[in-house]
């Protein structure tokens, strides 16, 4: 499943052809001195497209584990593939993975997160979380409009209030906050965990993700978020 994610505007320009751009007066200039003076040609040019970073935090809590093994296998295939992600997972307590996916190999980059995670399956904090990733990572990762990921069910031991105020934090900081949620692919799904209700104000989209086929819109989705 490839992942082609929104690019963005630079504020850097490249060489353009007329129809599609405004005028290069600067290198126009400089071409003409090279004649003397007179302006043999114009040129053109528009802003440098480039890809959005993406910021992924995963829920690796016990309520989680059916799922977010799954998703962490399919982002070291996407790890491989762009630098231009960061990859997160949280319990109890937050920890920086991609250097873990980078690995050549994918049983052995599993490995190294079974030693570099230390709260597989356990509870969940996910303000908590969030403010340690707000206030120590967001800077570093967020930059040039970066599109931000959480992928969790919702369900937290932690001050509510916490939550939903580094909630905000995040979704101002970032281009696009989608929280991903594989409860919300049952039929009969209600948002009636306090965490979720603490959140859906503040994320711009909604979107269930428990499956392959999911996984697979999602993908799409972020191709056309622009």
């Amino acid at each position: 499943i490839a992942w082609n994610i929104e690019q963005r505007r630079t504020r850097r320009h490249i060489r353009a052809n007329k129809r599609t751009s405004m005028m290069d007066l600067r290198r126009s200039i400089r071409q003409s001195m090279k004649h003397g003076g007179e302006v043999i040609e114009l040129t053109w040019k528009q802003k440098k497209k480039k890809q959005r970073p993406l910021v992924v935090i995963c829920d690796i809590s016990g309520s989680m584990e059916r799922y977010s093994r799954m998703f962490l296998i399919f982002l070291y295939a996407l790890v491989q593939e762009t630098r231009r992600i960061e990859v997160f997972v949280f319990g109890t307590r937050l920890t920086r993975i991609t250097p873990s996916l980078k690995h050549g190999q994918v049983d052995q980059a599993m490995a190294d997160l079974s030693h570099a995670v230390y709260d597989w399956c356990g509870g969940t904090r996910i303000g908590d979380c969030l403010r340690v990733f707000n206030y120590t990572w967001s800077r570093r990762v967020s930059r040039g409009g970066a599109i931000a990921m959480i992928m969790s069910d919702g369900w937290d031991r932690g001050n509510i209030t916490v939550l939903e105020n580094e909630i905000a934090r995040l979704h101002r900081s970032v281009h696009r906050l989608i929280w991903l949620n594989p409860l919300a692919g049952k039929p009969d799904y209600q948002p009636e965990v306090k965490g979720i209700q603490a959140v859906l104000p503040h994320v711009d989209e909604f979107i269930p993700m428990n499956n392959l086929v999911h996984l697979e819109k999602v993908a799409i989705h972020l191709g056309n978020i622009g």
